[in-house]
């Protein structure tokens, strides 16, 4: 148990009033008025007030102290996080064959500034509309057109069972010829919140064959032709992502055509399932076109932040913070020839060095790295303060000193790119994400058809206490539970906010226990009353595990398990209390206290696999403002359908989490006997 921080002195301004008067008989007796308008008593209120602002700035010692011993062990806070969307984009004209949307197109949301998101690829928009959806699943036509015009549908892809020769059809309206060039269907598979599925390290999913083959084809005239497919994100339907298909050179050879009763002409490309090996048959939400990951962040460019002095350790700020730390790296060439691989910022020097053909002269990229530890005197170096937003160099002996540049003494440092943004602000609604930034031509609209997640808050000082004793136990490596949970929630770019690593526990084998195994059950932050993981989270976390667990473990890692909770009470109100009120204050608290990430008795999330007690929930009705009592102590637990008896405490699954709804609790609040 670490050390509480100790009260060096606890009086405040009334206590050293109260006590100075007390000792007024004892040292002055004649002093004997004691009213506020007395000289004397003035002169005491004064004293008084001036060592409390002394007291005061002696018990932020303690803190002060625990802060500079965090920044001895180079423990930072954890930057913010930016909030991720997919944005759809409709041409103006659907006779217009394609509409090219440049990497790091600018579309803004509601807020005080505007929040603004980026794109994070090039996208080539078709024209053409995506229509009608079928469903062929061997013998009959099925029509989903209406299940895929929206979020929120639920269709078989294949049918119910998925059998080889079944089909997913997709037809677009053109008044003028298909296009001829590549196009991007971005394809929502349907997941259920109680999934177990997960991530098993130390494996290249990208040599592991998907559970069928699937063959996009189109349609010339009556007969089916296969197209190239450029990458298939969705490994047969079985995960969200995009699917990249090549179409053929000449726009004559895919026709209008009439299929599965619907009465519309339209062009028409197909998923047609040549082998089906599928555990379950695969279900979609919904497919659609001219979609693109963005970020809530802002890219800039070309900033200059000074010019090198020489000294040792010298520190420059970037102009806008924090600073996002890239999902995926890149390599450019840097300084002495070296590959560098840049995680945030691509920051560049001029030592004066001989110019290069490019516009940039003489700079050249430096590597950013976590510390200066493994760094020699003639590394090029540098770290980065994602929070704040500092630039810090080596002092010539852990990290090479820039030189100073005679002809550009003010200006050789130069931020050539970087992103900024994050926060929880950027968590917007479906349908918000509307107003362009960037100027495009052929354009018509942009929106988010589902709503943007993962954007977090800057990590607080006593979070960052927490997490110390942690940060110190685990030294870069993963071996214990505490290890793992540390580790995962520190992913970059993964935006964990609660993990429970379970050793001897393979999800695929639950009821066994096999040595060496570990699963990290891990909690994305989000506002959603069950936050599930999407597979990028999982994959991220998994490829940092990878990075630090022993040769001999075997690491999975798996989104929660939820057991869906609703509360029935009878409550009764006191006299002067509104029952209105009290009804509210009694759901609210419900959904407080059954909440996976700020629930449970300290308010850190709900305990992995914790019983719901009776008890608890009766005190925490009780303690609420205007309740009086529970009517014949009439509260019921119900998980997932599944009533328990009154007064009745209720475990829920192995390591599961619990949510509930607010709405969906059955709350009943009236008066008692003789209240009108």
């Amino acid at each position: 148990m670490p050390l509480p921080l100790p009260i060096l002195d606890d009086r405040k301004y009334e206590d050293i009033v109260q006590e100075a008067r007390t000792r007024i008989p004892r040292y002055t007796s004649e002093w004997t008025d004691f009213n506020d308008s007395d000289p004397g008593m003035t002169l005491l209120q004064l004293f008084a007030w001036m060592t409390d602002m002394l007291l005061y700035r002696l018990n932020q010692v303690p803190e002060l102290n625990y802060r500079k011993f965090l920044q001895l062990l180079g423990i930072q806070l954890r930057p913010a996080q930016s909030a991720q969307v997919d944005l759809t984009f409709q041409p103006n004209r659907p006779d217009t064959p394609t509409t090219l949307i440049p990497q790091g197109t600018r579309v803004a949301g509601p807020g005080s500034p505007p929040m603004v998101f980026e794109t994070s690829e090039t996208l080539s928009a078709i024209g053409p509309l995506l229509t009608a959806a079928l469903v062929f699943d061997g013998f009959a036509y099925d029509d989903v057109s209406k299940a895929n015009s929206k979020p929120g549908g639920n269709f078989f892809a294949f049918g119910r069972h998925a059998h080889e020769k079944s089909a997913l059809l997709l037809g677009f309206d053109s008044p003028s010829d298909f296009p001829t060039d590549l196009i991007d269907l971005m394809v929502y598979v349907h997941t259920e919140v109680t999934s177990t599925i997960g991530v098993q390290c130390g494996i290249d999913f990208s040599r592991i064959k998907p559970p069928a083959t699937v063959d996009w084809q189109y349609l010339d005239g009556s007969t089916w032709k296969s197209l190239l497919m450029e990458s298939d994100a969705t490994r047969a339907f079985t995960q969200s992502g995009h699917v990249r298909v090549r179409l053929p050179d000449s726009a004559s050879k895919i026709a209008k055509e009439t299929l599965g009763g619907l009465s519309q002409p339209l062009y028409w490309l197909r998923a047609y399932l040549r082998r089906s090996q599928y555990d379950r048959p695969p279900q979609l939400e919904q497919v659609v076109t001219n979609t693109i990951a963005a970020i809530q962040a802002v890219t800039f460019t070309d900033e200059v932040l000074g010019g090198s002095n020489g000294q040792p350790r010298q520190t420059f700020r970037l102009a806008t913070a924090p600073v996002l730390v890239l999902d995926k790296s890149y390599s450019v060439p840097g300084v002495d020839g070296k590959t560098v691989e840049v995680r945030s910022v691509l920051l560049e020097v001029d030592e004066g060095g001989p110019s290069t053909a490019d516009r940039r002269g003489a700079f050249l990229a430096w590597q950013e790295v976590d510390d200066f530890f493994r760094s020699g005197p003639a590394d090029p170096h540098f770290t980065v303060d994602h929070t704040t937003g500092d630039v810090l160099f080596g002092d010539g002996r852990r990290g090479r000193i820039p030189l100073p540049n005679p002809a550009n003494p003010s200006a050789n440092i130069v931020a050539r790119r970087y992103r900024s943004g994050g926060g929880i602000g950027g968590n917007l609604g479906p349908a918000t994400i509307t107003a362009l930034r960037t100027g495009i031509p052929g354009v018509q609209s942009v929106t988010n058809l589902r709503p943007a997640t993962g954007g977090s808050e800057q990590e607080s000082i006593d979070d960052a206490k927490l997490r110390a004793p942690a940060e110190l136990k685990s030294r870069e490596r993963a071996v214990t539970a505490d290890d793992f949970e540390l580790l995962a929630i520190k992913a970059p770019g993964a935006n964990v906010a609660r993990a429970k690593a379970v050793p001897l526990y393979d999800p695929r084998y639950a009821d066994i226990e096999i040595p060496g195994v570990v699963t990290v059950i891990v909690v994305p932050a989000s506002d959603h009353v069950n936050p599930i993981p999407n597979e990028t989270t999982l994959t991220t976390v998994c490829a940092q595990l990878n990075r630090y667990r022993l040769l001999t473990s075997e690491v999975h890692v798996v989104p929660p398990t939820y057991n869906r909770v609703r509360i029935t009470v009878d409550a009764v109100a006191k006299p002067q209390a509104d029952v209105a009120t009290v009804t509210n204050a009694i759901r609210k608290e419900l959904a407080s206290y059954l909440n996976p990430l700020t629930g449970g008795d300290n308010g850190n999330g709900w305990d992995f696999g914790g019983t719901i007690y009776y008890s608890k929930l009766y005190r925490r009705i009780l303690d609420l403002p205007g309740v009086d009592r529970i009517e014949n102590n009439a509260l019921v637990i119900e998980v997932d359908g599944h009533a328990g008896a009154t007064c009745e405490d209720v475990s829920i699954g192995r390591y599961a989490l619990v949510y509930t709804i607010g709405s969906e609790n059955k709350v009943n609040v009236s008066y008692g006997a003789g209240v009108p």
